[in-house]
């Protein structure tokens, strides 16, 4: 129960656009928004926000090492394959991912694709910004860009275990 002492009478809401936000490397060439975090929410047992995919981006084969995520999609459709299964994503899609499964999404839709990510312990918010580049709300996304020479050492760093 330590994790809750900290959070302990603290109530904290973030509109749409407060948060830091990040558009990501190739090939997801979206924008990842974390929302609530250890250090904004004084909770140190979990942190959330959102992953925007671009058409046709993906994000690519991974897993978490200690970590639980659990993913809802609320806008658009594509597929995430976990553990080598495909399934359908559409809105109201929630994906529970413990440690070790490999899991990947796609967007195959004409739209954005918007998942809620929440990871148990936190971590996955300080890999946005690691490998991607800050984002303003309403500006225009940016050419696509290569990751970070370094990002498996980022990943392994935060507990993510890199396939590609």
């Amino acid at each position: 129960m330590r994790d809750v002492e900290g959070a302990r009478g603290h109530g904290l809401v973030v509109q749409p656009g407060e948060a830091p936000s990040y558009w990501q490397p190739m090939p997801a060439n979206g924008h990842a928004d974390p929302v609530l975090y250890p250090a904004n929410t004084r909770f140190a047992g979990l942190s959330t926000g959102f992953q925007t995919i671009a058409p046709g981006g993906r994000i690519r084969s991974h897993s978490h090492g200690d970590q639980v995520e659990l993913q809802i999609c609320f806008l658009g459709r594509g597929r995430v394959v976990v553990d080598g299964v495909s399934h359908p994503l559409e809105p109201g899609t929630a994906c529970f991912l413990g440690p070790g499964v490999q899991h990947e999404i796609l967007n195959e839709g004409a739209e954005a694709l918007v998942m809620l990510w929440v990871v148990s312990p936190p971590g996955l918010e300080r890999f946005f910004p690691a490998v991607g580049r800050p984002r303003q709300p309403g500006e225009p996304a940016p050419a696509p860009f290569a990751r970070p020479p370094d990002v498996v050492d980022v990943e392994r760093t935060l507990g993510m275990n890199d396939t590609r």
